[in-house]
């Protein structure tokens, strides 16, 4: 039960704290200059080995319209959470052989395997099996991400780097809800609400910090509810919600609006199918479109975590899913970004990722 609530525009006044503490500016898109990631930009990878994984990508290429040059079949054993990063190396190889270098993004098309070694598969993907830095033992940083809280909209071009994310799905009906959603979600602007829950657990309570920035440097008008303990169970307007806890109560009867984020801040969300905590992939299933966990012990280093502020800014500002969450974590490398990526609820019309 919720013990204080507080609605806040992104009018808020941000305390002197906070903003001494900011390393930088954030930088939100300008809709109406900056091209977004397209269908056309995007590689869908699928697992020849996993019947799901070809569902799930015959279905995405049909729904979003994404080339059939942009495939990338590979085949490997799907019945385990963790691929060693050898093997992993000869498959993302075999990925790039089969793709166009204009290609920007990766889409994985499977829940499971999650890992490669001690990185999470997207980040893997996105920067090579490379453990040594991007997954140190205890709690120690890892390489910073140099897309974090960039401008624009072409990663490879600019970066060298092509970031993933997980169409994660336990069967076929709920990975087809999810991309329903994300296409239902482009240009819709929703009038929903940002749910930023300040919890008493301490070590997963770190990200708390970043709410007074993140009302401030949003670049629209958009609700918030700061809240106190545990959020209201009956409401229908979830667009956002961030909280910090290894289990989040009675997300299953959520009202999540097409396009929501959420996700919360533990060690283990990340495992997808066999986490001692709450998975990140409950989030899709009560009906959000994006989610963000890692995959081992991170510490709670907050840089290992979606940055509440940078995400908004971007996302808010236009940006698609993959994009806005990509750019929000400075030290991704043990972390797992799943979801329907090309998502774009705020982007103008006429500005929107590839859709039929």
């Amino acid at each position: 039960m919720a013990r204080d609530t507080a609605t806040v525009r992104f009018t808020a006044v941000l305390s002197a704290a906070v903003l001494l503490q900011w390393p930088g500016p954030v930088f939100a898109a300008d809709t109406t200059a900056v091209q977004r990631l397209q269908a056309a930009d995007l590689a869908v990878i699928v697992n020849l080995a996993d019947p799901l994984s070809v569902a799930i990508g015959d279905y995405y290429l049909k729904l979003r319209a994404i080339p059939r040059s942009n495939v990338a079949f590979v085949r490997f054993d799907y019945q385990r959470d963790a691929i060693p990063p050898e093997e992993f190396a000869r498959i993302r190889a075999a990925v790039e052989r089969q793709l166009r270098p204009q290609v920007q993004a990766y889409a994985l098309t499977w829940a499971r395997p999650y890992r490669v070694g001690c990185m999470s598969i997207t980040s893997a993907f996105t920067f090579g099996a490379n453990e040594e830095d991007y997954c140190r033992a205890g709690c120690k940083p890892t390489r910073s991400n140099p897309y974090f809280n960039s401008s624009g909209s072409r990663p490879y071009d600019r970066f060298g780097l092509r970031p993933a994310m997980s169409i994660a799905a336990s069967d076929i009906a709920h990975a087809q809800a999810l991309l329903q959603r994300g296409v239902r979600a482009d240009g819709l602007a929703p009038a929903g609400t940002a749910y930023l829950v300040v919890t008493e657990d301490g070590p997963r309570n770190v990200r708390a910090g970043e709410y007074p920035l993140a009302l401030r440097v949003a670049q629209h008008e958009f609700n918030f509810r700061v809240i106190i303990g545990e959020a209201p169970a009956a409401r229908a307007d979830v667009m956002f919600y961030f909280t910090g806890a290894p289990r989040v109560a009675g997300i299953t009867g959520e009202h999540f609006l097409p396009g929501a984020i959420a996700d919360h801040l533990t060690s283990y969300g990340g495992m997808l199918t066999d986490s001692p905590q709450m998975s990140s992939l409950e989030w899709l299933e009560a009906g959000a479109t994006g989610s963000y966990g890692t995959v081992v012990e991170p510490c709670n280093l907050t840089s290992k975590f979606p940055n509440v502020a940078v995400l908004l800014a971007h996302y808010l500002g236009g940006e698609s899913l993959i994009e806005a969450y990509w750019k929000s974590v400075l030290m991704p490398g043990q972390g797992l970004f799943i979801g329907e990526p090309l998502a774009a609820p705020f982007a103008p019309a006429g500005a929107l990722p590839g859709r039929p």
